[in-house]
């Protein structure tokens, strides 16, 4: 019988499970999205149950629709969304509270309690990380601190911490896993990035009991195998790396100087350094790119909080259109100098800005501005912050590459890739398959079973759809760019 790789692919938004063959092609995915909580202004949650069950679902369902018994998958990787933080009973499976979400915002204070303190250096050194409500490490210490006898609870060994994979690994295993990767755990802010190993100051700095953390392993590794009852069969899950690291790897960017834009609820540009914990002079992010076989490839990392969210905005919170897929059209009716900005700063605005009190604003606005123009306006931001990633990232390393590899949902809009390569000035590479972050998961899978010999393997996999080459003359690039920076400026509170 064929064999499959299944990949979970846990997102912000929506669950996937896909089954992928042996040369990286789809052979049939399902999805299901799932209730997102704004409790207070800033406040963004997911109930762990909708997560598990929308994966244990999806993971079924994909089963079913394929034809394709548990029998016939060879191995399970996962891929989540990274940095949301979540706390369960350690005997009973139950978690204490809902999931913080990744563009949770309530630690604000706090960041600046841990700036004030002179805290920004050390936890620099350490993780490669900045202070920020994005991290795990805050909103780890907010649960403990709020939630009502969770810190004597973890104190005495009863709860555990996680990510989204620790959680789904906790599960899937029927609790005899509790494990993260070496990516996931970069996001913590708890993890020493250097030495590869949770920090003990760094836990004593966020009041975290070592005893709740989840073991750090490989990003391709043993993680046990799902529990029978699950899937009809025990299947071992092999490969493990958070979104973005997972979506690097689907793209083959294993040299150093290549570089990819994952283009989903937010924008993250990854760009690959190597044996290098490369340290950004423009506050981006120096992180794990990958670990294998015990070595760690490092990457520096540009966090966008919005992109594809400005577009579910747009068509569920303004109702400018029916479908995603419309906006293409709707954009190709404007001109280019229609003078209205969109900052989407729903959640404070990330990388290089770094400004948790930010918020979104529309500027240009005239009596002929219409549904196309504002919608437009949204789609440039995610090139215009993408152009903002780039700078610092061509600032920070000299040789980078001339071309970027995208992937995720909005990449499949020719207007935004056409957009995107003018405002970079440089080639836009778009793959075959464009789920390359499910797709990471399913190869770093492969590579534990000996499915694929190597990286080089996985690199001659790698195939272009179609390539976006720069048309706008560069006086109108800086001249359209200079506008972005001024509605960017407009909004910041920092």
């Amino acid at each position: 019988m064929t064999s499959y790789l299944l990949s979970i692919d846990q997102g912000t938004t929506s669950s996937r499970a896909i089954l992928f063959d042996r040369q990286g092609g789809s052979a049939g995915m399902a999805q299901e999205e799932f209730k997102q909580y704004f409790p207070k202004d800033g406040w963004v949650e997911h109930d762990p149950e909708d997560i598990w069950e929308s994966v244990l679902r999806t993971c079924r369902r994909v089963l079913e629709e394929a034809g394709v018994e548990a029998g016939q998958v060879a191995a399970i990787g996962i891929t989540n969304q990274r940095e949301t933080t979540l706390i369960w009973d350690r005997q009973s499976g139950e978690p204490i509270h809902n999931a913080i979400v990744w563009q949770d915002r309530r630690t604000s204070d706090l960041c600046r309690e841990l700036e004030s303190a002179g805290n920004t250096d050390f936890i620099r050194e350490r993780t490669g990380l900045l202070i920020d409500p994005y991290f795990s490490a805050t909103k780890l210490k907010w649960l403990l601190d709020n939630v009502e006898g969770a810190r004597e609870r973890a104190e005495r060994g009863e709860l555990l911490f996680g990510t989204v994979d620790s959680f789904l690994l906790w599960r899937l295993t029927g609790g005899k896993v509790h494990a993260t990767d070496a990516t996931n755990a970069s996001r913590t802010a708890l993890f020493n990035i250097h030495r590869q190993a949770w920090d003990e100051e760094l836990l004593a700095l966020f009041g975290v009991p070592a005893a709740m953390l989840p073991e750090v392993r490989d990003s391709s590794d043993d993680f046990g195998e799902t529990a029978s009852d699950l899937l009809g069969k025990a299947v071992p899950i092999a490969g493990v790396a958070g979104d973005q690291q997972a979506a690097l790897v689907g793209q083959a960017c294993f040299e150093p100087g290549m570089g990819k834009s994952t283009y989903g609820t937010g924008c993250f540009m990854i760009l690959n350094t190597g044996d290098k914990a490369e340290v950004s002079r423009n506050r981006l992010l120096t992180t794990v790119a990958y670990r294998l076989n015990g070595r760690t490839t490092y990457a520096m990392e540009g966090s966008i909080f919005v992109a594809g969210a400005t577009v579910q905005w747009l068509r569920d919170g303004l109702k400018l259109f029916a479908e995603a897929a419309d906006t293409e059209q709707l954009a190709a009716q404007t001109r280019s100098g229609h003078g209205v900005y969109l900052v989407p700063a729903f959640t404070g605005l990330g990388a290089p800005h770094w400004d948790p009190m930010a918020r979104g604003a529309i500027f240009g606005l005239t009596r002929d501005t219409g549904i196309a123009e504002i919608v437009a306006a949204g789609l440039q931001a995610v090139c215009y912050q993408t152009r903002d990633l780039q700078n610092c990232m061509n600032d920070d390393i000299a040789a980078t590459s001339g071309a970027l590899r995208v992937d995720g949902g909005m990449v499949s809009n020719n207007w935004v890739m056409q957009f995107l390569a003018d405002m970079l000035g440089i080639r836009v590479d778009r793959p075959i398959t464009l789920e390359t972050t499910a797709l990471g998961a399913a190869y770093l899978a492969g590579l534990r079973i000996g499915w694929y010999a190597d990286l080089d393997e996985i690199s001659r996999l790698w195939r272009c759809e179609r390539t976006f080459e720069p048309r706008m003359e560069e006086s109108e690039r800086e001249r359209l760019y200079a506008g972005w920076q001024d509605a960017v400026a407009r909004v910041k509170r920092q």
